[in-house]
């Protein structure tokens, strides 16, 4: 993996005062490297083999990264969570593309999702999931 990717994910996870461990900084730098969302399999296969990890350590660990907002998890009507880094532009709540051809995965940042949602009395808003279902370039 390229260095700037390995020291800007160190850098993110001291700056969120967590401890920077190998498997920690290895993983939101593959994040970071990627395009789009990829899944836990996806994560795994990318790592490098000097920091291969065990399923239930990548989810332990991708969930501290999900809640310390250094990534978020994208549900889907698959039933497998993929994961994207959140850049400064991601650290918004955002609507997904989803291709029903590839189901790759991105980020539609110019897609407004922030609004004043009407509730009921008594609820109170916390987050927002919008997915866009189509095909993407590669698959039209």
């Amino acid at each position: 993996m390229p260095n700037k990717f390995y020291h800007t994910a160190e850098n993110m996870i001291l700056h969120h005062s967590g401890r920077a461990t190998a498997g920690r900084i290895g993983i939101l730098a593959t994040l970071l490297a990627e395009q789009k969302a990829i899944t836990h399999r996806e994560i795994e296969q990318r790592l490098p083999q000097s920091l291969q990890l065990d399923r239930v350590t990548l989810y332990r660990t991708l969930e501290w990264l999900v809640e310390n907002g250094l990534i978020h998890k994208i549900t889907s009507d698959d039933r497998v969570w993929r994961y994207h880094a959140n850049h400064e532009s991601h650290s918004h709540q955002h609507a997904h593309f989803k291709c029903t051809g590839c189901a790759q995965v991105i980020c539609l940042d110019s897609l407004p999702t922030e609004q004043s949602w009407p509730l009921p009395t008594g609820y109170r808003f916390q987050e927002i999931e919008l997915t866009v279902k189509g095909l993407c370039a590669n698959c039209c």
